[in-house]
């Protein structure tokens, strides 16, 4: 079967995260994917997939292929990207996360906006619960119920010294078996394993957790898979029949 490489970035908010920027409107993030010569994003806002489905509309006219997902905070203070290939999943998912949010109001004066929007990026609503929150999930919760779901859960940017595995529990946990982990944009995978030895023989990819329109990626990850799903991202992080992931 023929391969293709993706350029991608799994890892971008929207102005529905009230620490992103307003700028972040779907066909923002689109066309800033596409003049970066990204082939596949992912869009993973705190503790939600509201515009998840308004950039998956838009994603046609850009030539690009957009994979909806969220940013799950969990009880140990862990960020933890949930991503799926399909919007029906997502959504059941951000139910339950919803679900397991406390019931506090958000302060968009103090925390920010969290805008709804539409593919053409007007504001049809806000969010008022607090997102930028934890959930009562553990992380082992989430990587479970996401996997029942049909997604792939991996921690967010590892390498930093809050909201992540190593920052918070200091190590990583030997179970669950997450197939990747995250690094940030502002470091290397021989410098992140040269600062943290535990990250040595891991499948490690890169990403911007962008907030802001300028921190979206250039190609620094490229994946090599026969169709942009799921089941072939697991391929490649299992390095499997020549799918692999490439961080330059």
């Amino acid at each position: 079967m023929m391969l293709k490489s993706y350029a991608a970035d799994l890892h971008i908010h929207t102005a529905l995260s009230p620490c992103a920027e307003d700028e972040m409107t779907p066909r923002n993030i689109l066309r800033t994917a596409r003049d970066r010569g990204l082939d596949l994003i992912a869009v993973t806002d705190h503790n939600s997939a509201e515009n998840a489905g308004a950039v998956m509309k838009a994603a046609n006219e850009f030539g690009v292929t957009v994979w909806p997902g969220m940013e799950v905070q969990t009880r140990e203070e862990v960020h933890v990207v949930c991503l799926f290939d399909r919007l029906e999943p997502a959504l059941a998912w951000q139910t339950e996360v919803h679900r397991h949010l406390p019931d506090l109001p958000n302060r968009p004066e103090y925390f920010g906006n969290q805008r709804i929007m539409d593919s053409e990026g007007r504001i049809v609503g806000e969010n008022p619960r607090l997102l930028l929150t934890a959930t009562g999930f553990s992380v082992e919760d989430v990587a479970r119920r996401v996997e029942e779901l049909g997604g792939v859960a991996i921690p967010a940017h590892v390498d930093r010294p809050s909201f992540s595995l190593l920052g918070t529990l200091g190590l990583i946990p030997a179970e669950p078996k997450f197939p990747a982990l995250e690094i940030s944009r502002r470091i290397t995978p021989e410098e992140a394993v040269d600062k943290f030895p535990e990250l040595n023989g891991r499948v490690l990819y890169k990403a911007s957790d962008a907030h802001r329109l300028p921190e979206i990626s250039e190609k620094r990850t490229v994946i090599f898979l026969a169709e942009p799903d799921l089941a072939e991202f697991r391929k490649a992080c299992r390095r499997e029949d020549g799918r692999r992931i490439i961080v330059q």
